[in-house]
């Protein structure tokens, strides 16, 4: 009656509702194996476990997030201070051996230049003759010295400054 008042072949209707409960029963089929993974993960999860030894084992875990997050706070003040006290520190050297007075040989004299981040530093100049050693040192502030410089300790100090750019 219904199929004669829309035209449709009750064979067709009947056909297509039953591909429809054969792909509903094939997806049931798929939702029962998911759920019985998931309660196999679920009791494996829970297995030997009671909601109290649980939940000590999840406070131990935050306990110990805890604990790294100090940890972390200290190392970061640490590093820091490194940086800041390295400011201070010799990073820059240049050394230039020579003869000083072209009568020793082997070149027993030598200009070192000890800069820090700020180019800030010392130059130790030592001579070395027969008679004996003679060592001096002057200061450099901002890569620049009060004292005229000999071209050995000019090296030097170029030297130095351009050693942390490479």
């Amino acid at each position: 009656m219904f199929s004669e008042y829309l035209g449709i072949d009750s064979d067709y209707v009947i056909v297509g509702l039953a591909a429809l409960v054969l792909i509903l029963f094939i997806v049931t089929i798929v939702n029962i194996v998911q759920m019985s993974k998931l309660k196999k993960k679920y009791k494996k999860f829970m297995s030997g476990k009671d909601a109290r030894t649980l939940e000590d084992v999840l406070k131990e875990r935050l306990d110990e997030i805890d604990d790294l997050v100090a940890s972390n706070k200290a190392n970061k003040k640490n590093i820091e201070d490194i940086f800041a006290t390295l400011r201070f520190t010799f990073q820059k050297l240049g050394l230039v051996k020579y003869d000083a007075f072209n009568e020793m040989g082997g070149k027993l004299s030598f200009s070192l230049a000890m800069l820090n981040e700020r180019n800030d530093g010392y130059i130790i100049n030592a001579m070395h003759s027969r008679e004996g050693c003679y060592t001096y040192i002057k200061e450099i502030i901002d890569g620049n010295s009060i004292i005229a410089l000999s071209e050995e300790e000019k090296e030097a100090l170029e030297m130095a400054m351009k050693s942390k750019d490479e």
